[in-house]
């Protein structure tokens, strides 16, 4: 079967090609250039596994940069989802559904919250939480209005809508999108000195990365966050955690603050809130906080449909049981220490939490893109960040035997370099 190709180019596709670069050749062609994807066309995928076109499987060790922790297609998402598939699967907010509110109620249990503000991607919960927190500035803290600012940590990822690249230090994401947002202060992460030297009487919120995971996993020295949380407490400043990456059993805690006993005022989640099927996102806080939108002054014509509630619903009840976490936190172990063995055999360092990982590579062996290439080539694939640092997220389904594979195809890479 053929389709014609639109644009310029009148050539036909075969929709049932098996030709990997006749695909990413549509690909250049036809997809905006804002990904630099490996050279792998996947077809299907199931647990850690993913077919690609010509029937090679891969272990997948970035899992969607996270969105998929429970395993691509886990039956108990993909249940709920041809469910309800079957009943409504978007009304707007313009109606109730009967899928929201249980989903918001679920949600906001498992954050210890009063209310949630349903979104779809995580640079929308982002906006969304910069947008609400400036609200609350104005009207509980009594901010004059246009004066009010966020602190931010240097080298952050939040995503890279105008506002949010506008406190961005990656030139690649910035350069060239201004005029920029103002109102944001950026400070370096882990240093909250320098953090409460940057709070002034307009401060509306800090937002941070409990754990920063474009820059490389970077785990914050273990006073950090406790004194952030201070900070925001004294001051009457409202802290902000971005655990769109880091949360929902990625590091094996429910939450990556959870490390250190710290409770954010909001929460930020996305990624595997949608279960690896469908975009969801929230931002999570307390009445007070949230309290402060009425109709009108945000929405969202997709946040909160039917069918991303009742999946987000299916999600939540998994963490409740603490499985996720565990074995997060477990296989963790088992791949940290796997990892570990191999610095000063091609590996610099190894940084991260749970089932997350960065792996700094020694250079002289290649960049992290090189190396990708390498692993992708022995049926592993992870993505690089940063240069010469690879990350490690891979489904929370894997076991320590698939891990050990994947490990030793990064040893053999490394030592046939």
């Amino acid at each position: 079967m053929s389709t014609a190709v639109a644009g310029g180019d009148r050539s036909t596709v075969d929709t049932m090609t098996t030709d990997t670069d006749a695909v990413i050749d549509l690909d250049r062609r036809h997809v905006a250039h804002n990904y630099a994807p490996l050279p792998v066309v996947a077809v299907s995928a199931e647990g850690v596994w993913i077919t690609d076109i010509e029937g090679r499987r891969y272990l997948d060790c970035l899992a969607a940069y996270s969105a998929v922790n429970f395993g691509h297609r886990n039956p108990e998402v993909t249940a709920t989802a041809h469910a309800q598939l079957d009943s409504v699967t978007l009304v707007s907010r313009a109606f109730h559904s009967d899928r929201l509110a249980p989903f918001c109620a679920a949600l906001a249990g498992l954050c210890g919250k009063d209310m949630v503000l349903p979104m779809n991607s995580g640079a929308e919960a982002v906006e969304s939480g910069i947008k609400v927190t400036r609200k609350w500035g104005l009207d509980v803290k009594g901010v004059p209005a246009g004066h009010g600012n966020i602190v931010v940590a240097r080298n952050n990822f939040h995503g890279r809508t105008t506002t949010i690249i506008s406190f961005s230090d990656d030139d690649t994401a910035r350069r060239g999108f201004g005029p920029y947002t103002p109102g944001f202060r950026s400070v370096p992460f882990g240093d909250a000195a320098a953090m409460a030297d940057a709070i002034d009487e307009n401060t509306v919120a800090v937002l941070l990365e409990p754990i920063q995971g474009e820059a490389g996993i970077i785990v914050p020295p273990d006073d950090y966050l406790p004194r952030v949380r201070a900070l925001c407490t004294d001051r009457n400043v409202l802290m902000i955690a971005d655990e769109i990456q880091s949360g929902l059993a990625r590091t094996g805690r429910t939450f990556a603050c959870d490390h250190w006993d710290v409770v954010p005022d909001v929460y930020l989640l996305g990624k595997a809130l949608g279960g690896g099927i469908v975009p969801l996102s929230a931002v999570v806080a307390d009445r007070d906080v949230l309290g402060v939108l009425h109709p009108g002054e945000h929405g969202s014509t997709f946040g909160g449909n039917p069918l991303a509630a009742a999946i987000g619903t299916t999600v939540v009840g998994m963490l409740d049981g603490g499985e996720f976490q565990r074995r997060s936190t477990e296989l963790g172990q088992h791949l940290h220490a796997r990892l570990q063995g191999l610095i000063g055999r091609g590996v610099v360092a190894v940084r991260g939490k749970g089932l997350w990982a960065g792996v700094d590579i020694d250079p002289v062996h290649g960049t992290g893109k090189q190396i990708s290439m390498r692993l992708a080539d022995r049926g592993v694939l992870v993505k690089d960040t940063h240069g010469s640092t690879l990350r490690f997220a891979p489904p929370l389904v894997i076991t320590a035997d698939e891990i050990d594979w994947a490990v030793d195809r990064l040893a053999e890479v490394l030592a046939a370099c």
